[in-house]
């Protein structure tokens, strides 16, 4: 494979599988917009369409499974919320589809439907496609629903998702939509784009450099449309009118209960305060009705009891009513067959159209925003032709949890547009190139920006005299996103794939007999990555490399580090103290550093001799600096002598440049190299091998991929020069 052609397939890629259909052969009772979201939907075969309420996903669904199961002629299975069953099928009637309820059997193609609650009575294998209605209910990743739709439907060929809050403050959440329609696995994507949160193990957030390339891959498998004019279309019809948050906040009475005064900053303080105002806010609520249709919202079963106690005629729908009993009086409040609904977000907050009703009231309510938003869309959704009322009955104590709410609001609403604008973009990641490309060579030192696959073949056959450098590991996006910097790999089998282009260059370019030093350490591997704790072979894999393109394996230097210095920098279980009191069994010494010494093929022609003290100070070795060197543990490396790097780092960097210790590369310089030596390093970083190469009378070569370290290199190695300029002039002899 070419090189160019490997950097393609390094790109994350959704697998189409679906198959076209033409404008002519669809509904013409669909928008521009919805055939367009068809079409996307089953030209991939397997995709999530994530639109914002009202914009007709029950209509785009059914469309796309009469489509399906054409192609398949097999039935299509729709899975939906139980109320929202009996609104499909209604709607299915107006829009001229049919969809039968699904029962024990199924007979040969069409679109049947049921609710999730049905799923463990379902022989999926006899469905081509499957849709799910509000697929937010994959939203957690360890849920007993989540898991089993994934494994039911692992095999089914056709898969839609559909959804209006994929994930409005976690971004995880897309995970477990990739992972259910096969595009890629929930750890896969954790491992790629997120970074654990400082020091909190337990949460991920999306690495920096990572956030375009995440959103471009979202967008590989689903369309987020928040109205249509995003994707080019008209909004004609779909603005929406202006809602009206109404606040209305109740005193508490203080028993010094509360230790931070009026706010409740805790789940049992919110309880405590909704106990001493239930009365109070039911009779408030009762007094806000006009005779209009209205939603009366409750978190707790009191509360609901209570309202349709107070409320006359108010019908109230809770958990515990049989399935049909809540269907039919969720779907005859739609009907205008009563005026107050009375009910709790979990039950009614999904996938029903109160178009007709715009009036709601918050009896109380808690921290979960997406119930809250998903409660007010039930009215507040494209169609909706009044100005629609949302009353908020607070408790004082409570106003901490509004400005929690609306703080979680605008997350969504920046994540909806984020998604949104990479749809619309309707293309991938192209190949980026290097807009500032550019070297300097001067007599003594040829730096050069690029990635070091292409750079380094300009460089002449055996030219190198000693080639030193670390290489970078298997972290994606923690330096850039680019496609040519090897860290962004998925894998150390794609890192492997990727540095074994570079090796044959290394081994072209370094004259016969000499050193390659490969500066390394053996890698932690995480649980929440990998599902285990243990350590990765890193200088093992990087051994075999080597001897795979015919370098000679020569000598492994041990750096030696301090444990505790590592413990405290990383947290790291197999370090701390109290797991001997766990468990020692988890217990590991330290990583160290290692340099791993690999000798081209040949016989070296410029033999590196250590002179005598009175024939040369400069590469002069005495017994006992000779004996500390050639010691397998190198215990006394100054880990603090590096150069200078924060000027460096950009903004988006996950973790600071760890520049090559000085003392590291000052001894193999001399042990491997003679005076006017050519150094290289084909991951230059901020230069710290060739600033310390030119100190010491050799040559350098170095090539770096990013331009903030690019700058700091060549600028270092001008400093490299200009010191030893003044060194030779300072201690000229007769001066």
């Amino acid at each position: 494979m070419e090189y160019h052609e490997f950097l393609e397939t390094k790109k994350v890629k959704h697998q189409k599988s679906g198959f076209e259909v033409k404008d002519e052969d669809l509904n013409p009772k669909l928008f521009d917009f919805q055939k367009f979201a068809v079409k996307f939907a089953l030209r991939l075969g397997r995709a999530a369409l994530f639109e914002e309420c009202g914009l007709g996903k029950t209509l785009q669904q059914m469309e796309w499974a009469k489509h399906v199961s054409i192609k398949t002629q097999q039935p299509v299975l729709i899975l939906a919320p139980l109320a929202v069953s009996g609104q499909t099928i209604s709607e299915s009637i107006k829009f001229g589809y049919h969809i039968e309820r699904l029962k024990s059997e199924v007979f040969g193609t069409g679109i049947y439907i049921t609710n999730y609650e049905q799923l463990p009575n379902i022989d999926t294998s006899q469905f081509g496609g499957v849709v799910l209605d509000e697929s937010s209910i994959l939203k957690s990743k360890d849920g007993k629903t989540k898991s089993a739709l994934i494994d039911a439907f692992s095999d089914t060929h056709y898969k839609l998702c559909c959804s209006a809050t994929p994930s409005p403050n976690d971004h995880m959440e897309l995970g477990t939509h990739a992972e259910f329609l096969n595009v890629m696995k929930y750890e896969e994507m954790l491992a790629m784009y997120f970074v654990h949160n400082g020091g909190e193990t337990s949460k991920w957030r999306l690495r920096k450099h990572a956030e375009s390339d995440f959103w471009k891959f979202v967008s590989s498998w689903a369309l987020s449309i928040d109205k249509p004019s995003t994707l080019g279309f008209s909004d004609e019809g779909y603005e929406l009118p202006k809602i009206n948050y109404i606040e209305h906040y109740i005193d508490v009475d203080s028993d010094g209960m509360n230790l931070f005064g009026e706010a409740a900053v805790s789940a049992t303080e919110l309880a405590r305060d909704l106990r001493k105002t239930l009365e109070e806010r039911v009779n408030y609520a009762n007094g806000l009705l006009n005779g209009e249709p209205c939603i009366l919202w409750g978190i707790l079963n009191k509360t609901t009891d209570l309202l349709a106690k107070t409320i006359q005629g108010g019908v109230n729908v809770q958990g515990k009513d049989s399935p049909e009993y809540k269907a039919s009086k969720l779907l005859g409040f739609g009907e205008g067959e009563f005026n107050e609904l009375i009910t709790k977000t979990g039950i009614a907050s999904f996938g029903m159209n109160y178009q007709h009703c715009h009036n709601m009231i918050f009896v109380e309510y808690d921290f979960k925003f997406e119930a809250f938003y998903q409660a007010v869309r039930r009215c507040y959704r494209f169609g909706q032709e009044h100005e629609v009322n949302v009353h908020l009955i607070i408790p004082k104590s409570q106003m901490n949890v509004r400005t929690t709410i609306l703080e979680k609001e605008r997350k969504h609403k920046e994540m909806i547009k984020m998604m949104a604008q990479y749809s619309s973009e309707k293309e991938g990641k192209k190949t980026e190139t290097l807009k500032h490309a550019s070297e300097i060579k001067t007599d003594d030192y040829w730096v050069m920006q690029g990635d070091s696959v292409e750079k380094i073949k300009e460089i002449p056959d055996n030219h190198i005299g000693l080639t030193i450098f670390s290489p970078p590991f298997a972290e994606l996006y923690v330096y850039s996103d680019n496609d040519a910097d090897m860290g962004n790999v998925r894998n150390y089998k794609e890192f492997d794939e990727h540095f074994r282009y570079l090796i044959p260059e290394l081994k072209r370019t370094l004259a016969n007999g000499r050193i390659c030093g490969v500066h390394c350490m053996d890698l932690p591997i995480q649980k929440g990555k990998e599902g285990y704790i243990g350590l990765r072979d890193f200088s093992g894999q990087l051994i075999k490399m080597f001897q795979d393109h015919g370098f000679i394996y020569h000598s492994r230097v041990t750096i030696w580090k301090n444990p505790v210095t590592e413990m405290q920098r990383t947290k790291a279980l197999g370090l701390l103290h109290k797991q001997t009191r766990k468990d020692s069994v988890m217990s590991r010494v330290g990583i160290p550093d290692y340099v791993l010494l690999f000798r081209n093929e040949g016989v070296n022609e410029s033999p590196v001799i250590q002179q005598d003290k009175d024939v040369s100070d400069d590469n002069y070795l005495s017994v006992d600096k000779w004996q500390q060197y050639a010691s397998p543990v190198w215990s006394d490396v100054d880990y603090s002598r590096t150069l200078q790097y924060t000027t460096a780092r950009d903004h988006n960097d996950e973790k600071h440049i760890c520049p090559l210790q000085l003392d590291t590369i000052q001894r193999i310089v001399q042990l491997y190299s003679n005076k006017g030596d050519v150094v290289f390093s084909p991951f230059g970083g901020i230069g710290s091998e060739g600033f310390q190469s030119l100190k010491m009378g050799r040559k350098s070569i170095s090539i770096e991929l990013k331009e903030s370290y690019f700058k700091i290199n060549k600028e270092n190695h001008r400093k490299a020069i200009m010191e030893r300029s003044q060194l030779t002039i300072q201690f000229r002899p007769g001066n």
